[in-house]
């Protein structure tokens, strides 16, 4: 079993490099050509720029799969996880804290073999193509206070968890799940005003007349929000973005100020009426209630496979503790999550198709979303020609292209009357 895993997850590996290098060759054969709607925004230069930038993000990320892959594959099938586990074991008798150690320290390792990525990423390719506003003193200190951040949640949640696990052998996959479930509720209602003014700096915005406007759009989707906030994340990146936050009456709107400088009021609205989309529509939920259901699933699974011995055997272990049985579960289910995974774009793509037919609806200006997108797609340089194959398995976006054109083939409808 231990052999047929290891071919599984190669065959899995060498799949996804494959459709990656597709991906750069597709580009580099067809991305010199300016597509339909993007007539006027885009140049020669630009196009060779974002091809530029696609082939080296991409090569990154390979590099840093294959480095991650290769340390899974020494951790998991080469004995070191069980020299780890009876390590872990020697240095307390405590259940929880063996626990809280074992994670404590496999994400310190995932964060040092991180670090170089993120330094390239940041100080080389992203600024080589200007995107990079970051500093050595800012980026230190958003590692600190990330990894400060991280080291409490997963201290509270891994001794909550097993915690759990003591106090209910029989049930504990239902009580863990339950646990789970309301920290991620809490967290939304949290990070915005707690963890992500740690990073960022949160203002109102500064025009009267167009948090007007936004509130008007919203209110005719009946979407009731706190506050509408712009965040200044210049001060790391050129990327722009915009985002609704928390939930409940702790919602709120946050809009990059690199946003609010690239685009028209119109275009601000039609992002944002999109957004509304996904309320209205009720993605938020449907991915909420799917997500909830799966770590249930899971929790059950895990609770399974634990206490009928199954997990250890699969690599080849005569034993293995709670936590070590977690991290091959873990490994296990995401295997099962590649398989998932064209699924759950198509799933996503077919939502954002549904979010953008409401914006339409909503605002009745089609050709404001598709400019957004098409100076979105410009100053981020975007990929505007991926391979087919690739975009099907990984893009939980349509293919901006295929956005664009099904917006400008839109008819304009009146804006919807509450």
């Amino acid at each position: 079993m231990t052999l047929l895993l290891l071919i599984i997850f190669l065959t899995f590996t060498a799949a996804g490099h494959f459709l990656t290098w597709l991906n750069i060759r597709h580009l580099r054969l067809h991305g010199s050509g300016v597509p339909p709607g993007f007539e006027g925004y885009l140049d020669p230069e630009t196009l060779s720029r974002t091809a530029d930038y696609t082939a080296a993000k991409s090569r990154v990320g390979l590099f840093e799969s294959i480095v991650g892959d290769a340390l899974l594959l020494l951790f998991l099938f080469a004995g070191i996880i069980g020299a780890y586990d009876r390590w872990i074991a020697s240095l307390t008798g405590s259940f929880i804290l063996q626990g809280v150690i074992f994670f404590l320290l496999l994400a310190l390792v995932q964060g040092l073999v991180d670090m170089p990525f993120s330094l390239y990423r940041n100080f080389s390719l992203e600024s080589r193509y200007g995107f990079n506003r970051t500093t050595p003193r800012l980026w230190l200190t958003d590692l600190i206070k990330s990894a400060a951040i991280g080291t409490v949640l997963i201290t509270l949640l891994t001794a909550g968890a097993i915690g759990i696990v003591l106090l209910s052998p029989r049930l504990w996959w239902l009580w863990v799940w339950g646990f789970l479930a309301i920290v991620a509720l809490f967290m939304q209602y949290l990070s915005p005003y707690v963890i992500e003014p740690l990073f960022n700096r949160f203002d109102p915005i500064r025009s009267d007349d167009l948090e007007g406007k936004i509130r008007a759009l919203l209110g005719k989707a009946g979407i009731a929000v706190g506050s509408v906030m712009q965040v200044d994340a210049s001060r790391r990146t050129r990327h722009s973005n915009a985002y609704f936050a928390g939930i409940g009456k702790a919602r709120r709107i946050v809009l990059f100020d690199t946003l609010l400088e690239g685009l028209d009021p119109p275009e601000i609205l039609a992002v944002l009426a999109h957004e509304a989309g996904h309320w209205k529509k009720r993605h938020t939920l449907k991915r909420l209630l799917v997500s909830q259901a799966v770590a249930l699933i899971s929790c059950y699974g895990a609770f399974h496979l634990i206490n009928n011995g199954s997990l250890p055997p699969l690599l080849g272990l005569p034993a293995a503790s709670f936590p070590a049985q977690m991290v091959i579960f873990g490994f296990i289910l995401s295997l099962a999550a590649t398989v998932l995974t064209p699924a759950a774009s198509f799933l996503s793509r077919r939502q954002e198709l549904e979010a953008d037919s409401y914006a339409v609806e909503l605002s009745g200006t089609p050709d404001a979303l598709a400019t957004a997108l098409v100076k979105m797609s410009r100053d981020n340089l975007a990929n505007l020609h991926p391979h087919p194959l690739y975009a099907n398995v990984y893009y939980s976006h349509p293919p901006v292209v295929e956005r664009v054109g099904r917006l400008l083939s839109e008819k304009i409808h009146e804006p919807k009357a509450n």
